[in-house]
């Protein structure tokens, strides 16, 4: 049995009268997001069985499938690279699809030569695809025409292949929102043109009434040079940020907004106002709480806490765990997959990160966190690659499919979530959760789009507010 090695510089070819009966060639791949995604755009088969995580969520397969053709391609691939090899012609091909292919899954493809027939050279090969387990997930016969000369030529080297982001990245929020009816919200000290923009696009888009608090005679003229219209935005004119962030904490204490929004003003300056406020405050401690659309994983991520814990103890980890259960419930999400990220995946007496994890897992068994399932300590790799963790020998629900990630503390959270934004192209927004409202809150140096998003966020945790306080 020959088994395929991409790294060869050389591929070559089985003749017919060099092919035996039972001869036999493997090789193996395993499914990724962009597998799928890749397959998805050149075939332009966007079933949402394969490419939407939320309707796959609730089909037969409970979560995304490969496309049964993903697989005959990869017996094509096999057929036409080395068993027979360059110069083999396709004639037909038999399937039947057994099991499902998830993403992480390990394959392994093999071909062996069932029978020949000498006159047309033709030759019916078994095609298998067994997955990590060994199980059988496809299973058909090849007929080819075998080439009759030696074919030797060196390996083609293709560029790497790379989908451009979605044109809309907020699309799976958009949708989670849709029914939503707006609230009215604060927008505290929206003096530059990318906040000013983004609460206005997040009341167009519905998703807020906007009250701007902060200097009106400014707020208008930036609007004027900008041509955007102020149309249906109250305002509330206070002369800085500090004043707009002291206003805008009291309507939330007063009732009269239901969340808050960041503008152009210091992050925390403006939590600063809020924790200034008792009749914000909760039994809970503030976290931030950032939502990643990353086109190389299959669903959205919320991370946390990488902006307001510098190193955060155990006990407000065990907020910090709270608050993202609290955001993926409002998204709809029951039972979110919790990681509790550390740099390994057992405990260690010298890394104060496992036995924080470990002891929040316990936490969970006992019903102390509950609405969702926690595992670590686990490395990044191990909590969203199903092959890393088995890799591994992590078998959980939560390894290879995390919905949450908890990051040890502040600087591992926003190194992460700033190498996922500008290295693999995520979206972000984000919230801040623990206080009485929620605050809408990214970076500064967010566009509209990123801002008008993270008030999508807020408001589907307003709403949650309204059947249950915080």
């Amino acid at each position: 049995m020959n088994d395929t090695d991409d790294t060869e510089e050389f591929i070559e070819n089985v003749t017919f009268d060099e092919l035996r009966v039972g001869q036999s060639a493997r090789l193996s791949r395993t499914l990724s997001q962009e597998d799928i995604a890749a397959f998805a755009a050149v075939s332009g088969d966007v079933n949402p069985a394969h490419v939407d995580a939320d309707y796959a969520r609730d089909t037969l397969f409970k979560g995304v499938v490969a496309h049964g053709m993903w697989g005959a391609a990869l017996i094509s691939r096999l057929l036409g690279t080395v068993l027979p090899g360059p110069g083999t012609i396709y004639l037909a091909q038999t399937l039947q699809f057994l099991k499902p292919v998830r993403i992480g899954d390990e394959l392994r493809v093999t071909a062996t030569v069932g029978a020949k027939e000498t006159a047309k050279k033709h030759v019916m090969l078994n095609c298998d695809i067994k997955n990590q387990t060994g199980a059988l997930v496809l299973t058909g016969v090849a007929t080819v025409i075998a080439p009759s000369e030696k074919v030797r030529r060196p390996r083609a080297h293709l560029p790497a292949f790379c989908l451009a982001p979605p044109a809309d990245p907020y699309a799976g929020l958009r949708q989670q929102v849709r029914t939503l009816a707006p609230v009215r919200c604060a927008v505290v000290h929206p003096c530059d043109i990318a906040s000013l923009r983004g609460a206005l696009e997040a009341a167009r888009l519905g998703w807020i009434t906007p009250l701007l608090v902060g200097p009106a005679a400014r707020l208008r003229a930036l609007a004027a040079e900008e041509g955007l219209s102020l149309d249906g935005a109250d305002l509330v004119d206070e002369p800085h940020s500090h004043a707009a962030a002291a206003r805008a904490a009291a309507l939330a204490t007063d009732g009269a907004v239901e969340m808050l929004m960041r503008g152009s003003l210091r992050s925390a300056e403006l939590i600063d106002a809020v924790l200034a406020v008792p009749g914000l405050r909760t039994k809970r401690r503030l976290s931030h709480v950032l939502r990643l659309e990353v086109p190389t994983y299959g669903k959205a991520l919320l991370v946390s806490d990488g902006v307001l814990h510098i190193q955060p103890t155990l006990a407000d980890k065990v907020d910090i765990v709270h608050n993202a259960i609290a955001v993926a419930h409002a998204l709809g999400e029951a039972r979110p997959r919790v990681a509790l990220l550390s740099a390994q995946e057992t405990v260690n007496p010298g890394i104060a990160s496992t036995i924080d994890a470990a002891a929040l897992c316990k936490m969970a068994d006992r019903g102390q966190i509950d609405g969702a399932l926690l595992d670590g300590p686990l490395g990044f790799d191990s909590a969203i690659s199903p092959a890393a963790a088995r890799a591994d020998g992590i078998v959980s629900p939560v390894a290879g499919q995390a919905d949450i990630l908890i990051a040890p503390d502040l600087e591992s959270g926003d190194l992460l979530a700033r190498q996922l934004r500008y290295m693999a192209g995520a979206a972000a927004c984000g919230v801040v959760v623990g206080a009485a409202v929620p605050i809408a809150l990214t970076d500064r140096a967010d566009a509209a789009p990123a801002r008008a998003a993270s008030a999508a966020l807020a408001l589907a945790l307003a709403h949650s507010y309204r059947a249950q306080r915080p």
